[in-house]
């Protein structure tokens, strides 16, 4: 039924959506936007997609790429429109010189999410396709030849882990969030296809992430089966050898909750050891010596094993090494990873008739809270003053169920009238603008630039 009414909704207007696919932010570089069709050819995608990519502007080769993929349902593909511009997002990709790509698949509410969360339904065609098109419109060709790092929510982690499973040699690692595929000997569910196991998958770091109430220690009547699928998965590639992990998110259900605290890091450290070190070299194998396994589960006393000796080696969770263990063991027993480090203070902050604008990197630990505006050394402003985040940490973007800033983007700007009166020429205005990263710890101070207002 639902490849019917894709064949006849794809002549003409989007059927039963509540509104527009088209409410994305404008993608002038250093992003891009392009976007295909629906198809109702076999082996073709029945959806349309617009795939938006952020590329870091002082990159002249990329080394990769990293995907960003959103869930099922109309409202988590809405969510995919405003992926690539995450600044927590960004920071992993600017450091190890990738660029963040985040698809939007065209998913009314009622229709078969596994015609595009299954890669082999032409989402994984589309998806190369993509990457041409995008190579060519902002002039890195080199996109379509690259390797990538997978993040997936739901239906995107079931996307993300099947892509992993088809392109082993070009997946970098894969982090499912609450979505994992079915592989052999697990039999087939229903239209949800399983995937041939092959021994290439097995040197690529996976991992399963979950929230508590997805059937560890609470049976949701919703996601309740989402643990088993994921042990069923882990048990699986683990018990060959696979490099593949469970996390627990202790305080989350199927939102993403604070999740990006260990994926981000846990990716780091795998871009680290894995991408080439030139274009078109395959990838480098993870560094079996630093490895640590650790016991999973939602028990916060977790045993950690530093040399692999474990009798049940092939039953715990692998680990890339040290750092990564400890911030798993602390995420799964409260989600409050720890991070000792600065984040960066604001670039170049300009004053001009009311309003001071800034732009600023976001923390690659611990990602961006909010912004504190300073005069004389007292404080005026936080922006923003209350952040959207209904579903874990504070973030100065704010984020939706499934890991995407909600729009209106969030500016770094602020506006106050008393700028224009307060300071006469003979005292100028002593402003600073700092940042404030989510687990508090500030930035250096940045000094504003005061310019005249521009004339209308």
């Amino acid at each position: 039924m639902a490849c019917l009414f894709w064949t006849i909704a794809a002549a003409g207007s989007i059927l039963g959506q509540s509104a527009p696919y088209d409410v994305y932010p404008e993608a002038a570089p250093p992003y891009y936007r392009v976007r295909l069709e629906p198809s109702s050819s076999p082996g073709e995608l029945s959806f349309g997609a617009n795939f938006t990519i952020w590329i870091p502007p002082e990159v002249q080769t990329l080394r990769g790429l990293i995907v960003h993929q959103h869930g099922c349902g109309e409202g988590s593909c809405k969510s995919g429109l405003s992926g690539a511009y995450d600044l927590h997002w960004q920071a992993l990709a600017k450091k190890h010189r990738c660029a963040l790509l985040a698809p939007a698949y065209e998913q009314p509410e009622k229709a078969d999410c596994q015609l595009w969360c299954d890669p082999r339904k032409g989402s994984a065609k589309a998806f190369l396709k993509a990457l041409e098109m995008l190579g060519e419109k902002s002039g890195h060709r080199e996109l379509s030849g690259l390797p990538w790092a997978l993040w997936g929510h739901s239906g995107g982690g079931h996307w993300c882990g099947g892509m992993a499973m088809l392109y082993p040699e070009r997946t970098l690692a894969a982090w499912l969030r609450s979505g994992v595929p079915l592989v052999e000997p697990v039999a087939s569910k229903g239209n949800i296809q399983n995937y041939s196991l092959n021994d290439r998958i097995l040197t690529v770091p996976l991992m399963c992430n979950v929230g508590t109430k997805e059937g560890v220690s609470v049976q949701d009547a919703r996601f309740g089966s989402v643990w088993p699928a994921n042990l069923e998965f882990f048990n699986n590639l683990r018990s060959r050898g696979g490099l593949i992990a469970t996390s627990v998110d202790p305080l989350s259900s199927h939102e993403c909750g604070n999740q990006r605290y260990l994926a981000i890091p846990w990716l780091d450290e795998c871009l680290s050891q894995r991408l080439p070190t030139e274009f078109g070299a395959p990838i480098r194998p993870m560094n079996a010596s630093q490895a640590w396994l650790a016991s999973h589960g939602s028990d916060s006393n977790t045993e950690l094993d530093p040399n692999n000796a474990s009798a049940d080696a092939l039953k715990w969770s692998w680990l890339p090494n040290e750092r990564i263990a400890k911030l798993w063991s602390q995420y799964n027993k409260d989600t409050l990873v720890l991070d000792e480090t600065l984040p960066p203070a604001p670039d170049l902050a300009i004053l001009q008739g009311d309003t001071i604008s800034w732009t600023c990197d976001a923390d690659l630990e611990s990602g961006l809270a909010y912004f504190v505006i300073e005069r004389d050394g007292k404080q005026i402003a936080q922006v923003p003053q209350k952040s959207n985040n209904p579903f874990g940490r504070p973030v100065f973007q704010g984020l939706q169920y499934s890991d995407t800033p909600p729009l209106p983007l969030a500016q770094m700007l602020y506006r106050d009238a008393t700028f224009l009166t307060d300071a006469a020429p003979s005292e100028p205005q002593k402003i600073t603008v700092h940042s404030v990263n989510t687990v508090g710890r500030a930035s250096a101070k940045t000094a504003v630039t005061i310019r005249p207002a521009i004339k209308p």
